[in-house]
């Protein structure tokens, strides 16, 4: 956690923000998968909503500082596994100081929904869970940022959209 620390957020509770200078592709902090959740149902009802992550058909109750990065339908990171290891990538580059925030509708496999208050000049208004779902052209935009996973998941769709483009 030395690249990042967890502080307030005007998007929402607690963020995410920068300690140095990111290029764009370089990792930013990996996030710990270590902590499976084998029975939802021990859960409560915060950890479910706002803690797990859902990928590869795995639900991981998410740490610091992974569990504080917030949505934007601006990004400036997006995550993708490397040697096994999940890994939060900039998008773009990312300067000092400034909140790392990913879109959670990419590698989204699920059909949650929520207001967005990201405050983003291309906020979408609700979050949508499922990538699918997504207007096409940001469906085309994101294309380069799916995980393995979520692709070999959703190959046929994948392969639609890559004829479009």
């Amino acid at each position: 956690m030395k690249n990042v620390i967890v502080k307030s957020s005007s998007v929402q509770g607690k963020g995410v923000y920068s300690l140095k200078n990111f290029r764009t592709g370089e990792v930013v902090l990996e996030i710990d998968d270590t902590h499976l959740v084998t029975d939802p149902k021990q859960l409560t009802n915060e950890e479910y909503e706002s803690h797990c992550d859902y990928f590869e058909n795995k639900v991981v109750l998410m740490q610091s500082p992974e569990v504080y990065i917030n949505h934007s339908c601006d990004p400036n990171t997006y995550v993708k596994t490397i040697g096994g290891i999940r890994k939060v990538l900039a998008m773009r580059d990312i300067k000092i100081g400034d909140e790392i925030t990913y879109d959670y509708s990419i590698n989204g496999d699920n059909d949650g929904t929520f207001k967005c208050g990201c405050g983003s000049k291309n906020c979408r208004g609700v979050y949508q869970g499922n990538f699918s779902k997504l207007p096409r052209e940001l469906q085309l935009k994101y294309l380069q940022y799916l995980d393995n996973w979520f692709v070999n998941k959703h190959i046929k769709e994948i392969e639609r959209l890559k004829m479009i483009k």
